[in-house]
């Protein structure tokens, strides 16, 4: 078998798209490749639909449970001589295994004969345009149900991030994390019934079904056949800060309005971190979660992790990232250093409030740090400012500190006055090597 693009480049094998309406929806030339064949390797499904066509000494291998092996068939059989085609669902390169073969055998070991993806029949169904569209997948073990505060490690946050991100999103779903499931997500995330489910089943098929323009409410308690894909679209955000929130947006701890890293702080504190889009950070001493929640609106591909020992300014943070919809922000309460052992090594660190621990939290951040990571700290007493400098310099740190007092005007009669804001510190270390656990 040659390449259709290089002639003389002898493949290891073709991989050909199909879909549910089977032999009568593959081109001429993708039925003369399996026609051909000595080897057809696919799931069970997709075999059923061509067995029917091919000769019967034909030989057919079910890779169901069995795809690590494909590329060892394929290599043993076209060292024998053998022509190899593997089926694959819809096109290949989208979410499907050609990735992984070409991974496995090289990128001039497989020819591609794609078909339609699904994803571009749902949308025909639908007349959606899909240029703009995003592709994302749950079509994996389950996922277990959505919960506010769910971290990466959740099936469904992959998924999750990319709805709150883009207005049309096609979802590649699951026996188990089905539409409904997905609608239910969708309502604990705090959208209501702001997006649109469009559920297309089956298609292709004699019993095909389409539902367009589902709310998540009606979407979340339905069953729908398998099996399925789902096309979320909600309305295009208005436009939006990305951070700078005015201090008074955010609720705060009654009636001690006030406590909250202001505004000014906030902007050069989150400067200072130099937040990555995929950036992994901590937020300790969360607060009402000002820097914290700005932290994840920045990082968007990333996710926050913060703790609060206060119950009530806690209650407020997660009061806050309902309110600004933050899907990728996880808070506990709890007084640090518990539960950082159980967080994944951060790009940054906030420090606002480190309830006597100070020392002891930046010795064991400093070591958790990734390489070229920054841990930043608000501070706003002398002894603290001592005690921070202290244990940097015994870590072997690279640090400074910045000094910002700010002031806001306020009315007076028919004129202005500027009214101080207290100062504030603000150290900023980086990670240039290892830091120890505990002073030598």
């Amino acid at each position: 078998m040659k390449s259709v693009l290089s002639p003389d480049l002898p493949m290891a094998c073709t991989l050909i798209g199909i879909l549910d309406d089977g032999w009568a929806g593959l081109s001429d030339h993708a039925c003369r490749c399996l026609g051909a064949a000595d080897l057809v390797i696919g799931a069970g499904r997709t075999l059923a639909l061509v067995r029917p066509h091919l000769p019967a000494d034909r030989t057919l291998k079910d890779m169901d449970g069995q795809l690590g092996r494909v590329p060892e068939w394929i290599q043993s059989a076209h060292a024998v001589g053998q022509s190899v085609v593997v089926l694959a669902t819809g096109d290949p390169l989208c979410h499907g295994i050609a990735s992984f073969l070409i991974g496995r055998l090289g990128v001039a070991a497989v020819d591609i004969l794609p078909a339609p993806s699904t994803v571009q029949v749902a949308c025909a169904r639908f007349h959606k345009p899909w240029q703009k569209l995003r592709i994302a997948s749950c079509h994996s073990t389950d996922a277990g149900e959505w919960f506010v505060g769910a971290g990466p490690g959740h099936g469904l946050y992959p998924v999750m991030r990319t709805i709150a991100l883009h207005p049309l999103v096609a979802v590649f779903t699951g026996p188990e994390n089905s539409p409904a499931r997905l609608a239910r997500a969708l309502i604990a995330a705090g959208h209501g019934d702001e997006p649109k489910l469009s559920v297309a089943c089956r298609l292709l098929l004699a019993d095909e079904q389409v539902f367009p323009d589902l709310t998540a409410a009606e979407a979340a308690s339905r069953e729908f056949p398998e099996p399925n894909v789902v096309l979320v679209e909600r309305p295009a955000d208005a436009r939006q800060a990305t951070f700078g929130f005015d201090d008074l947006e955010y609720q705060q701890r009654a009636p001690d309005k006030g406590l909250i890293t202001k505004q000014e702080v906030r902007a050069v504190s989150l400067a200072r971190l130099r937040l990555t889009a995929d950036a992994m950070v901590w937020d300790i001493g969360a607060g009402s979660g000002s820097v914290g929640l700005e932290a994840a609106r920045l990082a968007p591909l990333g996710h926050v992790w913060a703790i609060e020992k206060n119950p009530g300014d806690a209650a407020n943070a997660r009061a806050n990232a309902a309110r600004f919809r933050i899907g990728n922000y996880t808070l506990v309460e709890g007084k640090a250093p518990a539960q950082l052992d159980t967080w994944p090594d951060p790009d940054a660190v906030f420090i606002g409030g480190s309830g006597g621990e100070l020392g002891d939290l930046i010795r064991l951040i400093m070591a958790r740090l990734q390489p070229q990571g920054r841990l930043v700290i608000n501070l706003v007493t002398l002894e603290n400012l001592a005690t921070a400098t202290t244990a940097l310099v015994a870590v072997g740190a690279t640090w400074d500190v910045v000094q910002l007092q700010a002031s806001r005007s306020q009315p007076i009669l028919d004129m202005h006055r500027l009214v101080a804001q207290n100062p504030v510190w603000i150290i900023t270390a980086n990670k240039e090597k290892e830091c120890p656990l505990t002073e030598n």
